[in-house]
């Protein structure tokens, strides 16, 4: 039986201890587009982003990949009672939630367990759930995210629930788009996620897709980072928490289209990739600070 939940559900990751600097910052937000409108080398806003001055700020969902940020392997998949492969699985769902505005260099451990494992049918869906302290002790962020394995269902387990987030039925109060560039996935690889289904032609294939496709998380920051410039100033720490299912594939030179609505303590967040307008990101929401 390749997942066993009676194991997995509950049972504890080993910590993980990180460091970052504000390097990794920079290059986090660079992989995420920041700065590459014309004009933003020169734009206060935009190099709150770029610039390891004393502005420099950190978008929340660096919280995510901080842990992995040196990590030059592809991510393991050694959870207790899972039996997977690596082109088995895409991500399903995350969230990250901040205390308060993350620092630009620090050290910090992350604490992880396997909250739920649901039953598909066709396919697995695993929930971690970590909270990351500093070396004081003090909680800095928590996450929670799911992935999707395929293939893996069909024991009989809970098939889960799920909740979806309503559109407003009124004009959006921002409509911002932007440009996958073609190296995007190489450059955000650079972020600790070596997965080759982000760069390799042929695991592409052999995981379904016609090519390499763009990291969901890289996509979750795009589009975070977006709605931050378009509806909060630009100020990443008005941000709290930030929530979205992953809804389907973006390509490197594919066009992500954002529309947000302010609802008062959040944001709801619709964003859509091509031409088409096909779903990328679904459930998505931005609570505020």
């Amino acid at each position: 039986m390749p997942i066993d939940a009676s194991v997995a559900i509950g049972a504890q990751l080993p910590d993980r201890t990180f460091t970052w600097a504000e390097s990794d910052v920079l290059l986090y937000h660079l992989a995420l587009g920041a700065g590459s409108r014309k004009g933003d080398n020169l734009d206060p806003a935009a190099l709150r982003y770029t610039l390891d001055d004393e502005n420099l700020q950190v978008l929340p969902s660096f919280g995510v990949v901080a842990p992995s940020f040196h990590e030059t392997n592809p991510p393991p998949l050694d959870l207790p009672g899972c039996d997977i492969d690596l082109a088995q699985v895409v991500h399903g769902a995350q969230e990250i939630r901040v205390n308060g505005p993350l620092p630009t260099s620090g050290t910090a451990t992350l604490s992880t367990r396997i909250s739920d494992v649901w039953d598909k049918g066709k396919a697995a869906v695993i929930w971690q759930e970590g909270v990351a302290r500093s070396e004081s002790g003090e909680e800095l962020w928590t996450v929670r995210s799911s992935i999707f394995v395929k293939g893996e269902g069909g024991w009989g387990g809970n098939r889960g629930e799920a909740t979806a987030v309503e559109i407003p039925e009124r004009a959006p109060d921002a409509s911002v788009s932007y440009d996958v560039t073609p190296q995007q996935a190489m450059l955000y690889r650079l972020c600790g996620d070596r997965n080759p289904l982000h760069a390799d032609p042929a695991f592409a294939k052999g995981a379904g897709f016609p090519a390499p496709i763009m990291h969901g998380l890289g996509t979750y920051g795009i589009v975070l980072r977006e709605v931050t410039d378009a509806l909060l100033g630009g100020d990443a720490s008005k941000v709290a928490a930030f929530s979205a299912r992953f809804a389907g594939v973006v390509f490197p030179g594919e066009t992500i289209h954002v529309e947000a609505w302010d609802e008062g303590s959040e944001i709801v967040v619709r964003a859509t990739v091509g031409e088409d307008r096909r779903p990328a990101l679904a459930d998505c929401v931005v609570t505020k600070a």
